[in-house]
């Protein structure tokens, strides 16, 4: 399974048109993916028949919340699934770096029905205790992860653990892959489930418009 980061309807079509299998719709690329606005969110849907998951969050500051900035999560929450995208990405940790379950639960409830991707706030965390916090909700679809700070290449260990600890949650690694290492990772891992973002945009640049070639090469290599 590969899933792109789509900022605009041109995104999503391109996207869905080179053969990816999910678009994970962001605003704000360069703040690591904000909430985009309701009515891309909509445009999207209705313009793409592949899985459209939504990122909430509103802010950039941290992955640390108040109780105002988590009703406003389930709110867009809401509007999300009003719309009918697919599913929604969110993380929230206190200020010791560890998963607020509390917040989570809350916003678990609201999103009842979709699939659920905890992003990469598990990576400021020791992860291998974080996969086991969030083996015990079932409405946690996928973890977004690079195992851990650091180069993702480097934590090929930390990946597998991850993977033998996940039961049901998907392992969707992101964050620092590319043409370079993804072969080797998915070798030594044996994942399937993969996220990019910049490395298949032109110039590698969080303003750059989606590279066709590159990401038709990529599905390629992932599919052999």
């Amino acid at each position: 399974m590969l899933e792109i980061i789509g900022m605009s309807v041109e995104d999503a079509i391109a996207i869905e048109k080179c053969g990816a299998d999910r678009i994970e719709l962001v605003s704000a690329l360069t703040e690591g993916g904000l909430t985009p606005s309701f009515g891309l969110i909509e445009a999207v849907v209705n313009k793409v028949n592949i899985p459209v998951n939504v990122m909430i969050r509103h802010h950039a500051k941290s992955f640390v919340y108040s109780d105002e900035d988590i009703s406003i999560m389930v709110r867009d929450i809401e509007k999300v699934k009003e719309i009918g995208a697919n599913g929604v990405v969110f993380g929230m940790l206190d200020s010791n770096n560890n998963i607020r379950e509390d917040q989570l639960i809350t916003l678990l409830e609201a999103a009842k029905g979709l699939d659920v991707t905890y992003h990469r706030a598990i990576d400021e965390t020791d992860v291998i205790k974080s996969i086991n916090i969030l083996n015990k909700y079932n409405g946690i679809t996928n973890v977004l992860t690079s195992a851990g700070k650091g180069n993702i290449a480097d934590n090929i260990d930390k990946i597998n653990q991850m993977k033998k600890n996940s039961k049901h949650i998907k392992v969707l690694l992101g964050g620092g892959l590319n043409f370079d290492n993804i072969r080797n990772i998915k070798e030594l891992t044996q994942n399937t489930d993969f996220h990019f973002g910049t490395a298949v945009r032109v110039d590698k640049s969080p303003f750059g418009e989606i590279d066709e070639e590159k990401l038709i090469k990529l599905v390629n290599i992932l599919n052999n």
